[in-house]
């Protein structure tokens, strides 16, 4: 998938490419026997994801921190699809307390879980930690996600067990994952506000979104688990990820126009992955304009991975006793 591919939108080896929709490379695909929660389904992609899975049948569980956002977005996809199944559910992904408070909310409406979609995110953030003493886009793309996950992961290997139906695991990285600091994730100074770039910062998480996925895929294969996990990078759109930093987006908006996407396309690869007949058995992969891409050799070394598997927990760990 090379430039002109991106450029011109012409299709992959998959058929489909980056003028594809959510809607069509999901069509004819039937998700009714399928629950799904997508972290960040209020607004930009995540609604757009959210709304292409009920509109497929899927029964939907918005995760968000704005309640209200979350709400009429559930009332917009129902307005639409009179038929569709969503519920919504506070999360906010900044604060690990708040993660573990929504599982808590999700167990109890006793359902199954058949599709994780972690597509919530902040971008550029200007230097500040969170509640918990964590550098915010680490915490907030990473951090809260990688909890989030372990939590939900007995519930979706339940899932796959007792109704023999594969689960899936989508993370959202980015292209952004091949521009972090030097050493790929700056374990001893994660939080450190000197030498702080939020650009190479926001890489950092998103290369820690990439090595999470590999390595979780690595451990549930190892265990013979039914359940896929495969990051992707969904392109550039304009969307309210980009609030804390206008005129560098704008900036950088006009030297590469030729690179964006509708929210509509910027859902399609998502969707492709957590949908798709032909993903079946595929793990471990990351997935550009709907077709496999090989990541940069950070995203590739199994020892980072496993250093930010020990290294995330070490946090969450820290966290819980403070």
């Amino acid at each position: 998938m090379g430039i002109f591919a991106l450029v011109t939108g012409r299709p992959g080896p998959s058929g489909f490419g980056s003028a594809s929709t959510a809607e069509q490379v999901t069509e004819g695909v039937d998700a009714s026997n399928l629950t799904a929660i997508v972290t960040g389904g209020a607004s930009g992609i995540g609604f757009e994801t959210a709304r292409v899975l009920a509109l497929r049948r899927a029964h939907v569980i918005i995760a968000a921190r704005n309640i209200e956002a979350a709400n009429e977005a559930k009332q917009a996809i129902i307005k639409e699809n009179i038929s569709a199944r969503v519920d919504v559910l506070k999360l906010d992904l900044c604060s690990l307390k708040s993660v573990r408070a929504f599982v808590d909310s999700f167990n109890a409406l006793d359902l199954p879980l058949n599709l994780l979609i972690n597509n919530a995110g902040v971008m550029f953030c200007p230097h500040q930690l969170s509640e918990d003493g964590v550098e915010v886009q680490f915490a907030t793309n990473h951090l809260g996600h990688f909890l989030l996950t372990n939590l939900l992961l007995e519930k979706m290997k339940n899932t796959a067990r007792t109704t023999g139906v594969e689960g899936r695991i989508v993370i959202l990285s980015s292209l952004a994952h091949t521009t972090p600091y030097q050493e790929g994730i700056q374990f001893d100074k994660i939080n450190d506000r000197i030498g702080y770039s939020e650009l190479k910062a926001y890489g950092q998480s998103k290369l820690a979104n990439l090595l999470h996925s590999n390595e979780l895929s690595r451990r549930l294969q190892e265990d013979g688990v039914n359940i896929t996990v495969n990051s992707v990078h969904p392109g550039l759109i304009m969307t309210p990820l980009m609030r804390h930093s206008p005129f560098l987006m704008k900036t950088f908006k006009l030297f590469t126009f030729w690179m964006w996407k509708n929210v509509p396309q910027g859902a399609a690869t998502t969707s492709y992955v957590a949908l798709q007949p032909k993903m079946k058995g595929v793990t471990g992969k990351y997935f550009v304009d709907c077709n496999e891409m090989k990541p940069s050799s950070h995203a590739r070394d199994e020892k980072l991975a496993k250093k930010l598997w020990d290294f995330s927990n070490k946090l969450i760990d820290g966290a819980s006793k403070s």
